[in-house]
């Protein structure tokens, strides 16, 4: 049995610390609903969790600097190739990926932007509905997410079973997941999240690859913006990944900006 308690405590005061939140959504959602899935080393000093071939490990912030995360590495690591996420690209963990082979494989960038700068109007495409999920539109979202994020390995699977968890976490709002549609088939989606009554996200922008070419992108990322804004937040953050040129210029284009602080890195081990 997962201490979720010990987890819960030693991640919160990690990110006070580092201001990243050490472990990402995925991750919490295996947790609480497939902790069968996750084979975990808990200690009151940290904690290492792996989740098929991603690991994650975090070290309470007054243990650092005693061989904790050395410790539990040498633990946690498998025979086979395995990933792992430092959130916010620590100096630590770096030094820690590269004692122990190790390799820098991805970049994923957070993006801000502040609700008090002035949003561009929206304009819908002629023929196009952007309006709210219901449920009956969980199999035409599914398959777009499918279609769009085809090459993504986070994303791109997410099935109904996924779909309910995400939709049972308290931050899901049906209005807040907008659908852009061509009569009855769905083209493209903006999944927004809110964080808190502050803080907004663009979570997820998926675009049916049959419908590219028609700066549905650009037009539902703003909606989502505006629909964000319409709820107070004073920022808005999305996830990118930082050699993905063409989204990086839509977002920067409205209005987006990366400090390098703000830098997510996956490391593999082979």
């Amino acid at each position: 049995m997962i201490d979720l308690d010990v987890v819960a405590e030693v991640a919160a005061e990690a990110e006070a610390e580092d201001g990243a939140a050490p472990l990402d959504e995925a991750t919490w959602r295996a947790l609480r609903h497939r902790p069968e899935s996750v084979r975990s080393w808990v200690i009151d000093d940290g904690v290492a969790l792996l989740i098929g071939g991603e690991l994650s490990l975090v070290v309470r912030p007054g243990a650092r600097g005693r061989g904790v995360g050395g410790a539990l590495l040498a633990d946690a690591l498998p025979a086979g190739p395995v990933s792992a996420w430092s959130h916010g690209d620590h100096p630590a963990a770096a030094a820690l990926a590269r004692s122990h082979g190790f390799e820098r494989v991805r970049s994923l960038w957070v993006m801000r932007r502040p609700t008090s700068k002035p949003l561009a109007e929206l304009v819908v495409p002629a023929g196009l509905t952007i309006q709210a999920y219901t449920p009956g539109d969980a199999d035409e979202l599914i398959r777009v997410n499918a279609a769009a994020f085809a090459h993504h390995p986070e994303q791109g699977s997410m099935d109904a079973t996924d779909l309910a968890e995400r939709m049972a976490e308290p931050w899901f709002d049906p209005a807040g997941l907008l659908l852009a549609t061509d009569g009855e088939r769905l083209l493209g989606f903006h999944w927004t999240k809110q964080h808190s009554p502050d803080l907004g996200e663009v979570y997820v922008v998926g675009i049916d690859p049959a419908a590219q070419g028609r700066g549905l992108g650009k037009v539902l990322t703003l909606a989502g913006l505006h629909h964000l804004a319409g709820r107070g937040v004073a920022e808005v953050l999305l996830y990118v990944e930082s050699d993905n040129a063409p989204a990086v210029a839509v977002y920067s284009g409205l209005g987006f900006t990366h400090a390098d602080a703000d830098t997510h890195v996956m490391y593999r081990h082979r």
